[in-house]
């Protein structure tokens, strides 16, 4: 059997190699089918599929079933607790024997960075990120270290010596490996840790990021490191927890028992200690779901839109292989001659539809081969697309082992699928057939089949073009929403005055230090200062009540700012004032609120100007309104009718219990300036002004205004760019079909058409025939396409921006466009028909 595989195998090689024209075309149209699915299924499986390389991660549950983030107090609605306080974790780690270890870690790591230097080096402080995590954190997942040592549970307690562990990366990359770095000094947030060990090449943390951790550091090194309060606040929710279950634990007792556990920690808490809250404790409860694959961020924010991209490579794959079986049944009614010659020396059918069947897979495997190096280079441009900037993202353009199994599985199922039935058509040829080959006849063209699988071809490349055109709809009404927003010459400074080093105390004169170092800069016309800015990911909020007003269970959003801030970011006041100078941290508290917030917390025409509201039913005093500003958009652009307000920088609410030493909103996030014109310098200007007045005071991060809001729709940019992009290959696809069997129809017509011709027939009457063909199949293609586009187009609409349906525009450009690939398609088979040469025609035979 091995021999008579061999042979075939190397026959077809030669078929193939004597026939290019054809090779090239089925070898490069397999190979975009199979190439962007498995450049698809590169994402897929590292985002959805793969699980943390760790040991067994199978025996890994996370304690919890969503992934709130990132400091929260309060009572969850539903009574479902994912994130935790310390003692919490605390007392389930102490009274839950059934894990191996149960291990913690900060939810919300990558909106704290950390200002990092290495001590005895001229390198200036830099932000980088850093994780605190409990001291089993690399136990619990059974890791060894690169180099040095991992965490023991001696460094993660109360007045132990700070330690770090530096992850590979971070060592390979900044440190070039250098054996020096583990025992060595960093100043981190301007304290001094030592480097304990390296973590292991590959792990990138217990959840997949864009900005995975540079630097480990221990729980109980957070009071010192990040002068964060809330670590031994037991209301302070902030902690996810992983843990290995021991072998032959039931799942559901184990979640019982947990849920019992967390209602014990939570009942001494400030929070269950009114009544109303006591009567809810007996609901809140833990969920426990796989924790193999981590922390599962990345994979709820993006497995809605990888989904879609699997189920549009999909169509594109099925018209690739619609083409080849289109270009196998033309290449083997070419070859009947030859199987009936075949036959009639003996060779059983059986044999001929093994040889085919061969040649079609070798052609797949070569065609899956051509497709890893288009996947390669289609990874790159999704990594480019989805992360964009990003240098450290833990996802490999190299087909991994799935990857290259999932593409050759594809190869060899194409290469069946597609290649039977060619294959037994072609040995279906009889030895008569031979000596009738030379019989005139008009009775050629295409079959079924291949008009069948060209009308398929039809309809499904409308599908994508609908969906390119419904995703280009979205984004560009996203993008021209009127955002209230002014982006230009203006440009963001993300800062970290706490891990600088700052008090709450000392804040107020590092802002005025810094307005007043940008002001004496050339072209600086407004400097704002918050706590965050328009359109980034980022958002605080609490439950809000109008003084004298029934509590209506309200939410909104605020920012804490400075004087100039609404200036900076082009919001306009229209009502009373903004936030003045005379704001001070003794003046009486003020608030400006935006418009949403007047409308569903007044009655219409009600003036609001002078009411007091608070962050709840007993705080209703906090502020005075004293002006309203429009609805700027924050977060997203999809967010409506969203309230807000803000506050002066440096005031706090009335209600306000805990000392100034525990407020951590009085840290600015941001600076925002407004320039008179373009400044490329700035950058490096605001690096030099921050650096002046403290070292240590690094930019987290640099941005123009536009840049940051243009980041806001990269997923929805990443969706419309590869929907066009596979709606355009599965057009091109679809094109080369119909043109490839027109092309074959023609030519098998040839006699019949120099009949035509001979007997008085006109060249347009001849074209229009031949793009008549060519029409029909296209027009029964939308026939079946366009119901199919309308039902799809519904499974997609919460992915769409205030799209409902199929508009009328986008369907009808997807049929033009192709309307019109057809009658190019078609029009160049029809011209060369309609050039024929009666007397050339009839001598064809």
């Amino acid at each position: 059997m091995m021999t008579t595989l061999m042979q075939d195998v190397r026959y077809a090689l030669r078929h193939l190699r004597k026939t290019p024209a054809f090779t090239a075309a089925a070898v490069l149209t397999l190979a975009l089918g199979i190439g962007a699915n498995a450049a698809i299924f590169t994402l897929v499986n590292a985002v959805l599929l793969e699980n943390l390389p760790v040991v067994d991660p199978k025996t890994l549950v996370h304690l919890g079933d969503s992934n709130d983030c990132c400091v929260g107090y309060g009572v969850p609605e539903d009574g479902d607790y994912s994130i935790f306080s310390t003692d919490a974790y605390q007392q389930l780690k102490k009274n839950a024997p059934e894990f191996e270890d149960l291990a913690a870690m900060q939810a919300g790591f990558t909106f704290r960075p950390v200002i990092a230097r290495r001590n005895g080096t001229q390198e200036r402080a830099r932000s980088m990120m850093g994780e605190f995590v409990s001291g089993n954190y690399f136990r619990t997942f059974g890791l060894r270290p690169q180099a040095g040592r991992l965490f023991a549970d001696a460094d993660d307690v109360e007045g132990a010596p700070i330690v770090a562990v530096m992850s590979y990366q971070t060592w390979k990359n900044d440190y070039i490996a250098d054996p020096a770095v583990v025992g060595s000094t960093f100043f981190v947030n301007t304290k001094p840790v030592t480097i304990a060990g390296i973590a292991p090449e590959g792990f990138y943390g217990d959840r997949l990021s864009s900005t995975p951790p540079d630097f480990y550091l221990p729980i109980e090194a957070m009071p010192a490191l990040a002068n964060a309060p809330y670590v031994q606040d037991p209301d302070a929710k902030w902690l996810y927890m992983i843990g290995r279950v021991k072998r032959g634990t039931a799942p559901a007792q184990l979640q019982a028992k947990l849920s019992g556990l967390l209602q014990q920690a939570l009942a001494p808490t400030r929070t269950y200690s009114s009544k109303d809250n006591q009567a809810q404790l007996p609901k809140m409860h833990i969920v426990l779901t796989p924790g193999g694959a981590g922390i599962q961020d990345m994979q709820e924010e993006y497995a809605s839109h990888l989904r879609l991209l699997m189920w549009i490579s999909g169509l594109v794959l099925l018209i690739a292989c619609a083409n080849i079986a289109n270009l196998l049944l033309v290449r083997g009614t070419g070859r009947k001659a030859e199987m009936s010659v075949r036959t009639a020396l003996g060779a059983v059918r059986g044999r001929l539809v093994g040889q085919l069947l061969t040649e079609s897979m070798v052609l797949a495997a070569l065609s899956g081969m051509a497709g890893l190096a288009v996947a390669y280079a289609g990874t790159r441009m999704l990594l480019a697309l989805a992360f964009p900037g990003a240098q450290s993202v833990p996802i490999h353009a190299s087909p991994s082992l799935a990857v290259l199994g999932f593409a050759c599985g594809m190869s060899l199922l194409t290469g069946v699928l597609f290649g039977v039935a060619p294959a037994w058509i072609a040995a279906q040829a009889q030895p008569a057939d031979a000596l009738r080959s030379g019989a005139r006849t008009t009775a050629g063209g295409a079959s079924m089949l291949q008009r069948g699988l060209v009308v398929i071809q039809a309809a499904l490349s409308l599908v994508p073009l609908v969906g390119a055109g419904l995703f280009s709809q979205s984004l560009n009404k996203l993008q021209s929403t009127d955002l209230k927003l002014e982006s230009k010459n203006r440009y963001i400074l993300h800062i970290n005055p706490q891990a600088a080093g700052y008090s709450q105390r000392q804040v107020g004169d590092l802002y005025r230090t810094i307005e007043e170092r940008f002001h004496a800069l050339p072209g600086i016309e407004k400097i704002g200062i918050c706590t965050y800015t328009p359109m980034e990911d980022n958002n605080d909020g609490w439950n809000v009540q109008v003084q004298g007003q029934p509590d209506l269970n309200l939410h909104a959003s605020y920012v804490k700012a400075n004087t100039e801030y609404f200036e900076s970011v082009g919001t306009h006041v229209l009502m009373g004032r903004g936030i003045g100078v005379q704001d001070t941290s003794t003046s009486a508290t003020v608030a400006v609120v935006n418009e949403s917030f007047v409308k569903k917390l007044f009655k219409p025409g009600e003036n609001p100007i002078g009411h007091r509201f608070g962050t709840g039913p007993n705080s209703t005093g906090d502020y005075e309104i004293v002006g309203v500003v429009e609805d700027t958009a924050y977060t997203s652009a999809r967010w409506k009718d969203h309230m807000m307000y803000f506050v002066p920088m440096m005031q706090r609410p009335v209600s306000a219990k805990a000392p100034i030493e525990k407020d951590e909103m009085m840290y600015a996030g941001a600076i925002v300036l407004k320039t008179e014109r373009p400044m490329n310098d700035m950058e490096f200007l605001a690096w030099r002004t921050l650096s002046s007045i403290n070292p240590n005071l690094s930019v987290v991060k640099f941005q123009t205004f536009a840049a940051q809001i243009a980041d806001r729709f990269t997923e929805e940019r990443m969706l419309t760019r590869l929907t066009m992009l596979f709606g355009g290959l599965a057009l091109l696809l679809a094109t080369i079909g119909l043109y490839g069997v027109t092309a074959y129809t023609v030519a098998r017509r040839t006699s019949e058409i120099g009949i035509r011709m001979a007997l008085g027939a006109e060249r347009s009457k001849v074209t229009a025939m031949v793009m008549r063909g060519a029409m029909i199949q296209t027009a029964l293609g939308l026939a079946i396409g366009i119901p199919v586009a309308l039902l799809s187009a519904r499974l997609v609409e919460a992915q769409l921006y205030e799209i409902k349906g199929v508009d009328a525009s986008v369907l009808a450009a997807a049929i033009l466009t192709l309307a019109v690939a057809t009658a190019v398609a078609g029009f160049i088979p029809a011209r060369r028909a309609a050039s024929t040469d009666p007397a050339l025609a009839l001598r064809t035979e």
